[in-house]
């Protein structure tokens, strides 16, 4: 497997660093103050098609990923407003409520578009102790500073800063264009600590040894990361906006502890790009224009999974560029995808042949090939549509690489040609959400709900029948 590594450069041949066959990832995770836009969840499908193909390749996964509920301010300067607190104001909300309330339709969005939940959530509130711990140890190195608002990390002091991004810090000072804070040293130097404004009581605030205040955006991720996975891990993932600012300031709050190289490769998916009103193109953002989310899409009648066949189209490392129109076509082409393996599904039904074991071991075999090539979905997607509507593979051989297809895509084709073929069967539309159910349940190992939604389906006068490709309902 060969992937692009932001820090060389270059793609280059993945192996996790340990030898016990687990690929250590941390991934950023969403701020939660409102909904996460569908830029956000691009990033997200393209981690998960990571994760998929780590899987594919044989090797277990340990997946944190963090929610940040604290000390997220407007400007990666430092300045400005917590978002969680301008988000509980604008909400009229008690702030753990908001914080609760975004935080559960994120996981349901991911839900929604079939991204495979992480091994570990972690909440910066409940780790300010760590936080604290860390920002200690920076301070008995000689890293840190206060000055009237909080404790500071002095990117002086750290000679590879801004190594990540492919800039010196003298370069970084030389494009800078914000304003230096009464005090700071240095124009890239961040918050560690921030203290509470004497006039004012924060929603969200905690004791320290430096004073009552709050966390830095940037420490929450390298104390939580470290503590779940140690000094060391395999991917940090993140959206190519966090590469110049908060990635480069986790590397120097913990390569100076550590003395060792803390991430191995960074995965940096691009941005989802926007129309702007004077006809240019922009970063998608919570601020401007209709606030795209998913939710919106579902209501104008969009299924979530023809977003993700839509993000399948680009490679992670192009922008894409959204328009309903373009949407319009990823939705017809999902919904011709699930008609050509209902039709196949049909004809292998009547086939007198058996899968060709030799034929789908060598479709498996590229479609690796492809994946493995720092992820190339678009060519993955061409490869898949040339496989289905090849007349020289046999029906039943198509049909059972559709589990593979599911496997690295996340497309949930399998469940979708069932259930057409079953609303062709008129079977009744309860039944067969009661049988999707159950495969959700399933696929989350709550194999006591999935024997009940069995019984269920029993009751109703039918049974459901697990076959290689899936399942499928019958009459009793």
């Amino acid at each position: 497997m060969h992937l692009f590594n932001t820090i060389s450069r270059t793609i280059e041949p993945f192996t996790p660093i340990f030898s016990d066959n687990v690929v250590r990832i941390y991934a950023c995770g969403p701020t939660v103050y409102n909904y996460a836009h569908i830029g956000n969840l691009r990033t997200y499908i393209n981690e998960d098609t990571l994760k998929r193909t780590l899987e594919f390749n044989g090797w277990k996964i340990k997946h944190v990923m963090n929610i940040t509920d604290v000390g997220h301010l407007v400007s990666d300067e430092d300045s400005g407003d917590d978002k969680m607190e301008l988000g509980a104001s604008r909400e009229g909300l008690n702030i753990w409520e908001m914080a609760q309330k975004y935080t559960d339709a994120f996981i349901r969005d991911i839900g929604d578009l079939n991204i495979l939940l992480p091994t570990i959530w972690c909440k910066a509130t409940d780790h300010i102790q760590e936080q604290i711990e860390l920002i200690q140890k920076l301070e008995s190195l000689g890293l840190t500073y206060q000055i009237a608002d909080g404790i500071y990390y002095d990117t002086a002091k750290f000679s590879d800063y801004g190594a990540l991004g492919g800039q010196s810090l003298e370069e970084l000072k030389a494009g800078a264009r914000v304003q230096l804070a009464e005090g700071k040293r240095n124009i890239t130097d961040f918050a560690l600590w921030k203290f509470s404004p004497a006039d004012k009581k924060r929603l969200m605030e905690w004791e320290s040894p430096w004073g009552r205040g709050f966390p830095g955006w940037h420490i929450e991720c390298s104390a939580m990361a470290m503590k779940y996975l140690g000094e060391q891990i395999d991917i940090h993932c993140g959206g190519v906006d966090h590469i110049k600012v908060h990635h480069t300031n986790e590397i120097a709050q913990v390569e100076p502890v550590t003395k060792k190289r803390w991430v191995n490769f960074w995965f940096h998916p691009e941005f989802l790009i926007e129309k702007e009103k004077d006809g240019g193109e922009g970063k998608m953002s919570k601020s401007k224009g209709e606030f795209l989310t998913l939710s919106l899409l579902k209501s104008k009648g969009y299924h979530p999974l023809d977003y993700r066949f839509y993000a399948l189209g680009s490679h992670y490392r192009s922008k894409l560029s959204f328009s309903y129109p373009a949407l319009d076509g990823a939705k017809q082409g999902r919904q011709n995808l699930i008609k050509l393996v209902s039709e196949i599904a049909i004809e292998a039904g009547n086939s007198s042949t058996i899968c060709d074991q030799e034929k789908l071991s060598e479709l498996e075999a590229k479609m690796k090939e492809i994946i493995n090539n720092d992820l190339n979905t678009p060519l993955l997607m061409a490869f898949i549509w040339n496989t289905f509507k090849n007349s020289d593979i046999d029906a039943p051989t198509k049909l059972a690489s559709t589990k593979i297809v599911d496997q690295l895509t996340g497309l949930s084709l399998i469940e979708s040609y069932q259930k057409l073929l079953q609303e062709n069967q008129n079977i009744p539309p309860e039944v067969v959400e009661l049988a999707n159910e159950r495969v959700n349940a399933k696929k989350q190992k709550d194999f006591k709900r999935a024997d009940e939604l069995r019984d269920q389906v029993k009751k109703c006068g039918y049974k459901i029948v697990d076959d290689k490709s899936g399942y499928k309902i019958e009459k009793l």
